[in-house]
């Protein structure tokens, strides 16, 4: 059996309440629910249970000696260019976020995972877009283009599981957490 991970901060829910009143305002959008906001540090695809219990012993092997941060939400985007795909609020410049992500990633090539493919973006998807127009678009992250939350804590992070649905967004489960203890 396999199952589908990622590595990811939860959102607050002082943070999330100010993210649920920007979505709307875009055909096409299927705006995620609360309790699917998060921000990832690492995709990890299906892995195998062995596998995924070495990664946990990684994690947190990896992520030991980085210290509790803050971090803002800010800025909007879109994936996609001119075939957008996928609405998100970025995260401010973080060194912190950056070695957490980077520590997500040591610990993925250490079990023989492929490297990540892409840069490491940090954002929150806040929609998937299904025929949305790209003048649309355009007008969402112009519109949320100075949008900034105050900053909060970062303790720790978590290793989720994901089951997609095909009428249904996806369903998270926590299976890990790691605190950051400097």
């Amino acid at each position: 059996m396999s199952l589908r991970l990622f590595a990811a901060l939860s959102i607050p829910d002082e943070v999330a309440e100010r993210l649920l009143p920007l979505m709307k305002g875009v055909g096409g959008a299927n705006w995620r629910p609360r309790e699917n906001l998060h921000l990832t540090l690492r995709f990890f695809g299906a892995i195998t249970e062995p596998v995924a219990e070495d990664l946990d012993g990684e994690l947190e092997a990896a992520t030991r000696g980085i210290d509790p941060f803050e971090l803002r939400l800010k800025g909007a985007g879109s994936f996609g260019g001119a075939d957008p795909h996928a609405l998100w609020i970025g995260a401010a410049e973080s060194d912190s976020l950056k070695q957490l992500a980077a520590a997500c990633e040591k610990a993925a090539r250490r079990v023989k995972l492929k490297p990540e493919p892409v840069k490491f973006t940090p954002h929150v998807t806040i929609a998937y877009l299904n025929g949305a127009t790209l003048d649309r678009v355009q007008a969402f992250v112009a519109r949320h283009g100075l949008f900034e939350t105050p900053a909060f804590a970062v303790g720790g992070f978590g290793l989720y599981s994901s089951i997609t649905r095909k009428s249904a967004p996806s369903l998270y489960r926590l299976e890990a957490e790691y605190p950051l203890r400097g």
